[in-house]
């Protein structure tokens, strides 16, 4: 009989880690951000409060791997079937139904007030969950430049924050409802002027 196999910890580690993640995505939806609490988070998911402070340094930290951990499978790059208003629609109707999800809404507005007095946290947001989303809009803008669909003597940094910063204002704001309609008029007054001056003049 062969000896018994010893406890693999990297195996266990990952479990604590996960039930971390779990804990905090669930107590968000049940108590809401405010209420929430390392501790209770540590209870919840049956583990120390010094297991939690070895991975992340605060709980807006945690929060922000939890959304990360359970947002929506996007993939990394944008829809290209070749019709860029067509693909840009989709995703940001996708945008508009994250921004309207009950759970997402609170997680990302308490991450919004915790990037504020944690300027690390900020850049953490942009470089693991804002930039690449951004990159991968650069990434279908110029499919679309190179298809002649969008002017090619473009700040693409500009660009993309003209499609997706007017979500972003309505939602922080509560302005006005955030609906799918909304996103297809945005997209649409942004290509007005994205297109090339051939194609406005036609």
């Amino acid at each position: 009989m062969s000896p018994p196999k010893a406890p693999d910890p990297s195996r266990r580690s990952e479990r604590s880690r996960q039930a971390i993640l779990d804990a905090t995505h669930e107590l968000l939806f049940d108590i809401g951000y405010p209420k929430l609490t390392i501790e209770a988070i540590a209870a919840k998911a049956g583990v120390g409060k010094q297991t939690i402070y070895r991975w992340w340094p605060s709980k807006g930290a945690v929060m922000f791997d939890s959304l990360l951990a359970h947002q929506r499978e996007e993939g990394g790059a944008l829809p290209d079937t070749g019709d860029v208003e067509a693909d840009l629609k989709l995703v940001l109707r996708a945008t508009v139904a994250q921004f309207n999800d009950p759970v997402l809404d609170g997680m990302t507005r308490a991450l919004a007030v915790e990037i504020q007095n944690d300027p690390s946290l900020g850049r953490e947001m942009v470089d693991r969950l804002l930039g690449p989303q951004l990159e991968a809009t650069k990434d279908r803008i110029r499919s679309a430049q190179r298809a002649g669909q969008i002017a090619e003597d473009l700040d693409l940094s500009v660009v993309v924050e003209m499609i997706f910063a007017p979500l972003f204002h309505r939602w922080m704001l509560r302005t006005a409802p955030l609906t799918p309609e909304y996103a297809d008029s945005v997209v649409e007054m942004a290509l007005g002027g994205l297109r090339p001056a051939a194609c406005r003049a036609g």
